[in-house]
């Protein structure tokens, strides 16, 4: 019967082993497995984590080597600068584009980019990590219509995971009241201030500023009047 093989302290049998070493050897694994995928972004400070997204304001450094790293969630990305920039993809393949202020990519798991500077400004985004949590849109029973499709928006893209809206207010006019049936992250484009108006006719008043970004969750009814300055958002309805 063959022996045991036995480990104990200031011995050796056999092949030698050491704790220290494993440890080193564990960790390295875990650091090579997470920068598979791309767990935060670089020049990115994280402004909302729930369980439904994680939403990075990314300001790209630049100056980055070899290919972008790949996501680890389906990303929105939403344009805070506009003029030309250099893409580069998780092969190292670049390209020259010429964005727009409001501009939306969406990107799966395993795909990825990096914004490299063309001029003298850094390029800007809003980055959406979309988790694999999901919340089936509520049923809605109000007498009010759902938020979205409303007259003055535009639909910039849909998909299985999200619906995502560029919409402008107009000054002193309210929108039609509405039902949010869907959870929603919005980026504001403009600097003013909106008055939020609910069925019972409280009111809350909202300024925000450009590139400021919230999570609005489902279930919400109310008007919405530009009270001050501007108002023009992207606005991403979760599926």
């Amino acid at each position: 019967m063959p022996s045991r093989r036995r480990f104990s302290r200031g011995r050796s049998s056999g092949r030698p082993f050491s704790v220290l070493s494993l440890a080193i050897v564990v960790s390295a694994a875990l650091v090579a497995s997470r920068s598979t995928l791309a767990l935060s972004f670089e020049g990115g400070k994280q402004i909302i984590d729930n369980a439904r997204v994680t939403v990075w304001d990314v300001i790209w450094s630049g100056g980055g080597h070899g290919g972008a790293e790949p996501l680890a969630h389906d990303t929105v990305t939403v344009a805070l600068t506009d003029g030309p920039v250099q893409i580069v993809d998780i092969t190292a393949n670049e390209r020259t584009v010429t964005r727009q202020i409001g501009e939306v990519q969406y990107e799966v798991r395993g795909e990825g980019h990096r914004v490299d500077s063309v001029g003298a400004s850094a390029p800007h985004d809003i980055v959406i990590e979309l988790k694999d949590a999901k919340v089936a849109p509520l049923a809605n029973t109000t007498q009010y219509p759902n938020a979205f499709p409303r007259p003055g928006s535009k639909k910039v893209l849909e998909n299985a995971r999200i619906v995502v809206w560029d919409y402008t207010w107009t000054p002193g006019v309210p929108t039609p009241m509405h039902f949010h049936d869907k959870d929603v992250v919005v980026t504001y484009l403009e600097t003013g201030e909106l008055a939020s108006t609910s069925p019972d006719g409280q009111v809350q008043n909202n300024p925000h500023y450009f590139g400021f970004t919230k999570f609005n969750t489902r279930d919400r009814s109310h008007t919405e009047t530009l009270i001050k300055g501007k108002g023009r958002a992207i606005i991403v309805e979760l599926k």
